[in-house]
This record gives structure tokens, sequence and C-alpha cells, in this order.
């Protein structure tokens, strides 16, 4: 670990204007993002006395070799910089929402002839009525069952219902009176536009003209001895209130508004968040966060306002108000930047009495009672990673924690379909994102096999340093300026981000420690491999699977590490996630062998030209056995095609095709 004193700025030369900074670890990898109104002021809080900082500031400082910053004018462009840059580089230290799918709403297609209701994510489009946001598409479609009964609006895809109206019939739905069965005449297009205008009024919260329609024609029915009609209207009443029930008015001055709370320790935050629309509480969703720094309230509001409702995948639907417990400092730039994605004014506001304080309390509440459960569920589950990784460190004589651990395992049936995987393990949590799999061909043994996997990989990690110069940092300025002392003072980029894609370079970013599944044979292999590329600041170890001993290399005998080590459980966890990994590809591979034959190996040749070439020979053995010209005889099949057919039967291994 780096002292924060090596690389901090030089008096004078940090900026005072708004501005994005970076903390970047020995490779360049941006570890941490933030933005300041104030650059030299902020900064310069990091590098105060040690001992004052948070426990996961100091961590993220000596943890870091380098800082930059980019300046920009005002504090909005600041925080559109600082979003683009965590979606960018998913900095490790900084707070992180991990469940980032995007809420589902209730939606009515009014743009189409016949209007169809649905579960709709993502991205909002034009022509689409949008109810919600729901916490559960569950939640969605039991409001959609209730109401079905009242509104008999189609729900069906295209296909389904253009085929209905090719044969006449119906679904189950229009049997049994949860749809008015549009596609077969039923009803005609107005009265279909009818019915959903009926469920989009009730929807928006005019419930009280539709009760008393139905209470009057029930009356109606009645008065006129037409009592089957008169029940099912008093079942549709019934579904109707309780679908009302579901969507208790909170606020009868139709609030359109987010409602947010916070629970927090100096280490973690949970976060409750109640959708109000319309008055009503549609959805609500939560998150349990890691904390960076110590974070007041307002700076939980900051980070929560541009995680959630910045991303394109995330909740794209900003409401015009935001209700919170305190408005943080930058409360003036966030509310424009958050215009701007809504496309009229938001305002954050604090409640402090009536109905909207009693309902932040509420949200309050239920963010206190989940930051118990999550405490409850999780207990020490920082401190147990934290204690593991010591635990390797030192069962490996390892200067440092290793931070990212790769493992590598061979999976093959008597050397057929013989694949690697390599998974990756950050903070001691897998970081799926960056899984890998591998073809292995030529391999005879486990062993061999694990070098070239091995050698693959860090040959891909060392073609990319020498891509970028060096394993750390390049000039953000021209490639062929000069270094050293006569540099020019520029910020530095990490080479770990492709600067044309603006995506991380594969493979570019190395482990401090590698675990091969196996014993002391597998893992001399794998020192050989990184020895052969002079690769020597990688520590290496092997996991047995009979008696789970750690084989370390040229150790003659094995670490044994304690049962209830934590160091040993998140090895095995570790090596069990490559295991899977890897057996689950050579699954992969195997069916698709088993139910291919030596026509799919020839380039060019689709499903419908190898059907034909079927039917007209009737079999393989019989297509081998043909001639070019006999097999150009076939409509498609030219003669550079039947060449290439008959080389692939004559060898249905394919070894003797070039690689692609």
């Amino acid at each position: 670990m780096a002292d924060p004193s090596s690389y901090r700025p030089a008096p004078g030369t940090i900026p005072e204007s708004p501005g994005v900074y970076r903390f970047r670890d020995g490779t360049g990898r941006v570890i941490y993002v933030g933005k300041a109104r104030n650059l030299r002021s902020r900064l310069n809080s990091y590098f105060a006395d040690p001992v004052n900082l948070h426990q996961r500031t100091r961590q993220m400082v000596f943890t870091a070799e380098s800082v930059d910053w980019i300046s920009v004018a005002t504090e909005v462009e600041a925080l559109q910089q600082e979003f683009t840059e965590i979606k960018q580089y998913d900095p490790r230290f900084n707070v992180r929402y991990r469940d980032d799918k995007s809420y589902p709403y209730l939606a009515v297609t009014l743009d189409e002839e016949f209007p169809r209701l649905q579960v709709m994510r993502g991205a909002k489009r034009r022509g689409v009525r949008y109810f919600g946001p729901y916490s559960h598409a569950w939640a969605i479609r039991e409001t959609l069952d209730l109401l079905l009964r009242v509104f008999p609006a189609r729900t069906c895809s295209s296909g389904v219902f253009k085929r209905a109206g090719q044969v006449g019939r119906p679904c189950l739905l229009g049997y049994i009176g949860k749809c008015s069965a549009p596609c077969v005449g039923s009803v005609s297009a107005e009265e279909h536009r009818d019915i959903v205008n009926g469920f989009c009024d009730f929807m928006a919260g005019r419930t009280d003209v539709m009760v008393r329609r139905l209470e009057r024609e029930m009356a109606e029915a009645s008065a006129e001895l037409e009592f089957e009609r008169a029940a099912r209207l008093r079942d549709d009443l019934a579904a109707l209130r309780r679908a009302m029930e579901k969507q208790t008015v909170v606020f009868g001055d139709g609030t359109d508004a987010d409602v947010v709370a916070f629970a927090d320790d100096p280490l973690e935050a949970a976060v409750q968040v109640f959708h109000v629309r319309d008055g009503r509480i549609r959805g609500q969703r939560g998150w349990v966060v890691e904390k960076t720094e110590d974070l007041t309230a307002g700076d939980l509001v900051h980070h929560f306002c541009t995680q959630v409702y910045g991303g394109e995948h995330g909740e794209a639907h900003v409401p015009r108000e935001l209700l919170v417990p305190e408005l943080p400092a930058d409360v003036e730039a966030l509310a424009d930047w958050l215009s701007e994605h809504r496309g009229s004014r938001v305002t954050l506001r604090v409640p402090q009495r009536g109905d909207k304080r009693a309902l932040l309390e509420t949200v309050a509440r239920n963010a206190t009672d989940a930051l118990a459960r999550h405490k409850l569920k999780r207990a020490g589950d920082l401190t147990t990673r934290s204690k593991a990784l010591d635990e390797i460190a030192d069962t490996l004589g390892m200067r440092t924690a290793p931070l990212r651990i790769e493992c590598f395992d061979i999976s093959q049936i008597q050397g057929t379909d013989v694949v690697a995987s390599m998974v990756v393990f950050e903070d001691g949590l897998p970081r799926k994102s960056e899984y890998r799999r591998f073809i292995i061909r030529g391999a005879t043994d486990d062993l061999s096999a694990m070098s070239e996997v091995l050698r693959r990989r860090f040959a891909r990690y060392l073609d990319a340093r020498a891509e970028t110069g060096e394993a750390g940092v390049e000039s953000a300025g021209d490639p062929d300026a000069p270094a050293g002392p006569d540099a020019p003072d520029e910020p530095r980029v990490g080479t770990l981000v492709d600067p044309t894609t603006g995506r991380p370079r594969k493979f570019a970013y190395p482990p401090q420690l590698v675990v091969v599944d196996g014993g002391a044979p597998q893992v001399a292999a794998a020192a050989q491999a990184l020895a052969e590329l002079g690769v020597d600041d990688v520590a290496l170890c092997g996991l047995a699977k009979r008696l789970e001993e750690v084989w370390l290399p040229d150790d003659d005998f094995p670490a044994i590490l304690p049962r209830t080590s934590e160091g040993l459980y998140l090895l095995q966890r570790v090596r069990d996630e490559a295991h899977r990994f890897a057996i689950t590809f050579h699954r992969q591979r195997r069916s698709r062998r088993m139910t291919e034959s030596a026509l799919d190996r020839v380039s060019g040749l689709g499903e419908v030209r190898r059907k034909a070439l079927l039917r007209h020979f009737g079999s393989l053995k019989r297509l081998a056995a043909a001639s070019v010209e006999e097999i150009t005889e076939v409509p498609g099949i030219g003669r550079r095609t039947a060449e290439a057919i008959l080389a692939a039967l004559a060898d249905p291994t394919g070894q003797s095709e070039p690689r692609r």
C-alpha cells in the first residue's frame, strides 16, 4: 500500500473550481470518483491525518497511488461528469446500488388501434401511457387480474392477437370474460377504446364515477329482474373495490413524488423509497449500500439521485417532487440536473409537518428495519471478508491482502471437449462480468491444459501492458510526448479503459493471487507457465479437493488451514465457482458436438442447403461417396462448396480444417 503523502499534489496545483477527481491504484485502475464544488478544498481533506479519516476512506487513500482531476465550469457539469465516470469505470470504493434493474410499469399502448395493457420496463416511448412505478411485476399482474373483470381490455401480444383473428377463435381470457375479444370482432375498435379509456380513468384516480355507475347499473338490473346481470355487476363492483384497497390514497392533492429516507451506521446505509403517483403509493424499493466515507444524509441523497435517476437502465421517470430527510449541499445543481432528465421542473424539499412528514417518518422506520434485518442476516460480513483476505495473505506470505483473486479450472472427458474457466473475486465477492471461458485445443492432460490457459491469459495481460507502454498509466496527451521531468503537467489516464470504446480492456488488470484447482502437479505447471512469461509479481497457490490442502510452488508439503478458517472458506468458494463455471461450459460444448454433423463445419453452408443435400442423397454416407459433379446438381451448391463438403466428410474430426 502506498503512503498518501507520496502522491499528494503539490501545494497550489489544485484549482479551486468545480470538478471531478479520480483516485487510481498502482495499475492505473480508477478506484474512486468524486465531485467537488471546490477541488482544492475537497482533495486536501483526503490528505489530512489518516487517523481522522473514515475507515473505508482510509483504506481507499492507502490503496490508491495517484490522483487526477478535471475542472469544469459549473457544478451541474461536474454532477454530469461524475455520473458518467462512475458508470464508465465502476469504481469499487464508490457507493453502489447493485440492483440496477429498471422499475416495472403498467403500460397502455394507446398508439395502437386496439390498445394493449401490459408490463413494461426500460425507456419510455411516445404514445404509451404509463402507471407506476411498481415494486414488483407480480403486483401489476395482480392489479390487472382484478380489473380485467371490469375493464376486459386486450392484454395479448401482437402475434397472439393476429393468430386468434386468423382462426376466428379468441383465447381463454375471451371465453372467461376477462377480454372483450376484439381480435374476433366481438367489439369494435371504438368500443374497445372506450373500455381502455375507462381503465385509464380508474388508474388515474377517477374511481368514484366508476363505482357510482356500477352501483346504478346493478340497481337497474335488479329492478328489471335481471338477477344474473345484477350478480355479475355486484362481483365487478367487489373486484373494483379490492383494487382500490390496493391503491390507498395517501394524499388528496394528486401528489407525484418519491419519498426517500435513510438509516445508517459508520459502514453501511439502508435506503428506502416509496413511489407516490396521483396521491397513491404505487410501489416501494430499498437497498443497503456500503459507505466509502463519512456521509451525511444530504450526501446520501446526492448519491441516490445521481445513481437511481441518472441511468439509462435505471428509474427513467423522475417525479415532480422528491421528499427527503435532508437537502444536499449541491441541491440547486442537483435539482437542475434532475429537471433536465425529466423535461420539467423538479423540486427537492424536506417536509416539516402534515401527511407528507408522517409518510417520510414511515419510510424512515422502514429503512431502520431494513438495516436491522441486513445486519442480522450478514452480521460482520465486511469484517469476515477482510479477515479471510488477511488469513490468505498470511498463509501465502503476501505483503498485502489479495483484493483481486483469479481461479482457473479445467474440465474434460478423456481428452475431448477440453475447456477452462477463469473466475474473478474482488474484495472477497464474485465479479461475474469478468469471468472468462477458454476452449483448449491440443492439450493432452489437465497439466498441459492449465499451462496453456495461463499462458493465454497472461500473454493478453502482457500485450495490453506493452500496448500502453507500462502497466500503470499513460499520458493523456500525445503518445509521443516527452516523459520524465520534461513532460507536461497533465492529468494521466488509466490504461485499463480503452480510450476508443470507453470500456475496460479485457485481461488488462492483473490479479494479486492466482488459484488453480488441484495439488502440487497443477501448481508446478502453473508456476512454470508464469515463469516462462516473466510474470513474477503474482502470488500462486493450488487447492486440492481431497483434504483441502493449500499448495505453494516449490514446497514439498502443503499448508493446512484450520477447518474453521475464513480464508479456507473463501478459497473453497473461489475454487467451487471456477469448477461450476468450467463444467457448465464443458456440458454445453459436449451437447453441441453430439447434435452436429460434419456439414456444420463447412463455411457458408446454411441449414437450408444442408437439408437440400440430405434430401437429394438420403444420407451422409451416400453424400460422401458422390463426386463433385453429382453434388453440384443440388440447387445452390457450387463447385467450391462441393469440394469443401467432400473435404469435411473425408475428415469428420475437422482437424485438417484451418482454425477460424
